[in-house]
């Protein structure tokens, strides 16, 4: 009975030593077709959880990274597995527009993110002549203002991005302005709660708040 004893102890600890270093390597390999990656820790208690592909605790670093936003939800959807995520990415591009530092965070199905855009990269990301900043943010809603050159005459305005029943929104600042709203994020899998903005000296940082639905 000792020995079963022993044999099942070794089990245990080989298992503790070696699951986490598969998983390591398997979720580098999935990231290294978005990205440079950087680091990958990925903790378990038992480590045999991550046979289900359950875990408790997972880091990562990624120098750079794109995707297209269908690609950047499946990323997020897949964090469901982790109880707790720290995930940071020194710069990304997601279609046109360029993001520096975004960091995402996850407790239980709750996601915290952030992502700085620079002026300079928000009007690479625009057709020539238009220009676009925040000039509000809070209660869950971004506005924007933009001014737009056409045909050498110069028109401004002012959209809204908004959360609203776990999409994101974006519709002209006037009254009625939400029949004209466009849809620029939904995924059936993550529900948004609200987005925001914060002014730097060379831009401003986005904000978001989500959860996963069950």
């Amino acid at each position: 009975m000792g020995a079963g004893l022993g044999v099942i102890f070794l089990i245990l600890l080989a298992s503790q030593l070696l699951l986490p270093r598969l998983a390591e390597n398997r979720l580098r390999g999935r990231l290294e077709k978005n990205g440079v990656v950087e680091r990958v820790d990925v903790h378990a208690f038992p480590a045999l959880k991550l046979l289900g592909g359950k875990a408790d605790r997972t880091t990562i670093r990624m120098r750079d990274g794109q995707a297209g936003p269908g690609r950047f939800a499946d990323l997020i959807a897949g964090t469901a597995d982790t109880g707790r995520l720290d995930a940071t990415v020194d710069g990304a591009r997601i279609l046109s527009l360029r993001l520096k530092r975004l960091q995402l965070r996850k407790r239980g199905r709750d996601l915290e993110g952030t992502a700085t855009v620079t002026d300079a990269d928000l009007r690479a990301a625009l057709p020539q002549g238009f220009d676009v900043h925040p000039v509000a943010s809070g209660e869950g809603v971004l506005v924007f203002q933009g001014t737009a050159t056409i045909l050498g005459r110069s028109f401004t305005g002012e959209a809204v991005v908004a959360a609203r029943n776990g999409k994101v929104l974006l519709a002209p600042n006037v009254p009625f302005g939400g029949f004209l709203s466009l849809t620029i994020f939904q995924d059936p899998r993550i529900e948004v709660l609200d987005v925001g903005a914060r002014q730097r000296p060379d831009g401003f940082t986005i904000t978001a708040r989500a959860r996963l639905r069950e």
